[in-house]
């Protein structure tokens, strides 16, 4: 009987087994039984194609419509072009060289097959270059008649695969496995929901699900294994998450209440607007949370521009209020800055402070950064250990081991994804007892997600505008398909700036010879999948072409792609060309710190019309005269990215304009995403469509994308009634058996879903 751990080797052999390693991240037996297929078919019947993803590898069962032989080369060479049909739509196979003679011979119009290989565009077409097949009518042929007796009168699965293993090469070891669980009786296999839940349920045993999930009978079947294996995997995670909220609740924490007419009331009586309803219901929140004595865990998220910001440095001003310091945790030093910039003007003389909650007059607010010089430095972590420093904002800096602090009460971290957990467990250990946290993002994140990513948080949510802000009207420019549209953009950037106000215009990367390397592996591989066909794009920016197309890659129809548009060579383009006269400057990551913090400030005075910058100015950076964001190579950025670099506009009191700017074709799956990103400034609607395009990622380990997840069945923007379900019943398990003793097949599970990596991550939050 194998092992759940034990390596594939032992079942499929060597050498398939280190393809499986090495291409689709399994490696033991139970990676192969929880590797399920990604849909099914049935013989004789037409899958749709018109929904092919591009740059995927994909098995498809259709028909030979026609089949055409070519010459090319002045007839050296030969290639031959088969269509295959599915009713839907259409999809071109291509197979060059010797091969051709022996595939015309076999894809004769009428067979039906299964076809496998990575979809690519060539001449706006979809097509599989050499792709592997099964003809699924051919009983004259031993291995596809082999194939027809094992689908024969049922389901085919169809499994996520790899250029290196087809579809059916995997479902051939899959059940070779099956074959071998099945004749020891599934020995081994532990049950992780308990009886009474399962039985209640009506939820199939563990090995019946398997088997149903890999050897369907009937559809039905299917629905039955997916219901009870989304279960196991909500269920367990719920688990997990419940006895980490049950731990932190055990800890000790300092209760941090504000004094009456402390610090915090006289910030309140200097504001000169209304906080919002939502505002004063998220801060009444953390209050409460804050004069607990056991660590608040709150994820404060909501829409840009919302105040999120305000909200965190009234519970700083709190904290700071109750003889404690409060540590704000930032992604980047333009952040840092900003943020820092932001609080001291938002406070005025109330930063100037002397003593440690001990003057009415305020607190001191410092800024601690890698960059900073010596002097300033040292006098920073003075301010910090003697706690004459009530507030410190910074970057990764406040987490190295010379950093000390008075009382640290609370952390705030700023964009919490862009941190990995030990920098911010470093940070929390800093406290001599368990701090409070505040985690904030920018990025709306759906309910679902936060139940399952964020289940041992508490979750507040902003989505209320303040008064004043300005509505954004968003347009895709489609730059390839229609030039002079892109000449537009350009004329509305200048009437802006000379109405008096100022621009963005955002590209995907610097442009120096240094950045050069990671971007052309950017542009071959493209980013979120989108289709890359942009050959002879030139983006025209007044004079000359914006990016060097001599040293692209090649895109998914094998044309040469240019890479992304860069910073520097944008902003001398347009300095010469369309926007000449105007006063253009670049912000990019490399620069140094007190350059960009100058660029910045004159651009926050109004002393740069144009500012040309990388996702730098992503959160955080607040200018309300910006009127214009350009984002060019659009298409080269995430769904919740871009809403966040369109949140930088419209902060004032004039109307915001927002042009993504893209080569994409029409037709394109990068295209119908940046359609919704300008259909919509909802960025809970569209964290949803991020979230179906990218998944979850790894719910319980560091990876932000979906490449590696816990998840195999369960999707979390559709199953919110399972997650929920599940949550409920974990916390009354965990409730009643906090150490699990009397469920020890749901504690196996639960040490199996947490590996040492994750265990430490989930210990650590």
């Amino acid at each position: 009987m194998p092992a759940l751990d034990e390596p594939l080797k032992k079942i499929v052999g060597g050498n398939t087994a280190k393809v499986m390693a090495a291409h689709l991240d399994l490696h033991t037996v139970g990676d192969l039984l929880h590797h399920y297929p990604r849909r099914y078919a049935e013989r004789g019947e037409l899958t749709r194609l018109a929904d092919l993803p591009l740059d995927e590898h994909v098995t498809v069962v259709a028909r030979v419509a026609k089949a055409t032989k070519k010459t090319f080369n002045h007839g050296k060479g030969v290639r031959l072009e088969v269509v295959v049909t599915d009713g839907s739509g259409s999809l071109t196979l291509v197979f060059f060289g010797r091969s051709v003679f022996h595939h015309e011979k076999e894809l004769l119009p009428g067979r039906r097959g299964m076809f496998a290989g990575k979809v690519s565009v060539f001449n706006r077409t979809r097509q599989l270059s050499h792709p592997d097949y099964v003809l699924l009518d051919q009983d004259e042929d031993e291995d596809a008649a082999g194939a027809v007796d094992a689908f024969a009168n049922q389901l085919l699965p169809l499994y996520p695969a790899c250029k290196q293993l087809a579809s059916w090469q995997l479902a051939k070891s899959v059940s070779m496995l099956l074959d071998t669980m099945e004749a020891t009786s599934w020995e081994g296999v532990v049950e992780p929901l308990p009886a009474t839940l399962r039985e209640g349920r009506g939820f199939e045993t563990l090995p019946d699900a398997l088997l149903k999930i890999h050897r369907p009978r009937t559809k039905a079947d299917i629905a039955a294994a997916r219901d009870r294996l989304k279960w196991d995997e909500a269920f367990v995670l719920q688990v997990a998450l419940a006895r980490r909220r049950r731990a932190d609740a055990q800890l000790p924490a300092v209760p941090r209440e504000p004094r009456p007419e402390g610090l915090l009331d006289a910030f309140d009586a200097t504001l000169p607007f209304t906080l919002t309803e939502g505002q004063r219901q998220v801060s009444s929140e953390i209050f409460h949370d804050l004069a607990t004595e056991h660590p608040m865990h709150r994820l404060l998220q909501g829409e840009v521009g919302s105040g999120k910001t305000l909200v965190a440095l009234r519970a700083m001003l709190a904290v700071v209020d109750a003889g404690g310091q409060a540590a704000m945790l930032a992604p980047t030093e333009v952040l840092a800055q900003q943020h820092h910039r932001s609080v001291t003007e938002m406070m005025g003389k109330l930063a100037e402070g002397g003593l440690l909650g001990g003057s009415e007059h305020g607190t001191k607010v410092v800024l601690l950064t890698g960059s900073m010089g010596t002097p300033a430095r040292r006098q920073a972590l003075l301010d910090l250990v003697t706690g004459e420093a009530g507030i410190v904002i910074g970057t990764h800096a406040l987490i190295e081991d010379k950093v000390k602090f008075h009382d640290l009460g609370l952390v705030v971290v700023d964009e919490q994804h862009r941190f990995g957990v030990e920098q911010r467990d470093a940070l929390r250990a800093k406290a001599d007892r368990p701090p409070h946290l505040l985690v904030m993002t920018a990025t709306p994140i759906p309910r679902t997600v936060a139940m399952t990513v964020f289940g041992d948080l508490e979750t507040s949510v902003l989505n209320q505008l303040p008064a004043g802000r300005s509505p954004i009207a968003s347009h895709v420019v489609p730059a390839k398909d229609k030039p002079r549209f892109l000449s537009r953009t350009w004329e509305r950037v200048r009437e802006e700036a000379e109405a008096g106000h100022q621009a963005y215009v955002v590209c995907p990367r610097i442009g120096d010879e240094e950045d050069a390397p990671k971007d052309r592996k950017n542009a071959k591989r493209g980013q979120r999948g989108a289709a890359q066909d942009t050959a002879d794009s030139t983006l025209e920016l007044g004079e000359g072409v914006a990016g060097d197309t001599s040293d692209g890659e090649a895109g998914a129809d094998g044309a040469e792609r240019r890479p992304p548009l860069a910073v520097l060579d944008v902003a001398e383009q347009l300095t010469k060309g369309a926007l000449a006269g105007l006063r253009v400057e670049v912000l990019h990551g490399r620069m140094h710190p007190d350059d960009k913090d100058t660029v910045m400030r004159r651009f926050t005075a109004g002393e740069v019309d144009v500012l040309v910058a990388t996702t730098v100015i992503e959160v955080g950076v607040n200018v309300p005269n910006a009127t214009v964001m350009v984002i060019l190579d659009a298409d080269r950025f995430g769904v919740s990215q871009l809403h966040q670099l369109r949140g930088r506009v419209g902060r004032g009191s004039a109307p915001g304009l927002c042009l993504l700017v893209t080569d994409m074709p029409e037709a394109s799956p990068a295209r119908a995403r940046l359609g919704a990103v300008a259909a919509t400034l909802d960025g809970f609607e569209l964290s949803r469509i991020d979230l179906e395009q990218r998944r979850e990622g790894d719910v319980l380990g560091q990876a932000q994308s979906g490449v590696r997840s816990s998840l195999r069945m369960l999707t979390v923007i559709d199953d919110e009634e399972i997650i929920a379900a599940a949550r409920e019943e974990a916390v009354a398990i965990v409730a009643a058996d906090p150490e699990l003793a009397g469920l020890p097949a749901l504690r196996t599970a639960l040490d199996a879903l947490l590996d040492a990596e994750r265990e430490q991550y989930l210990d650590k939050g």
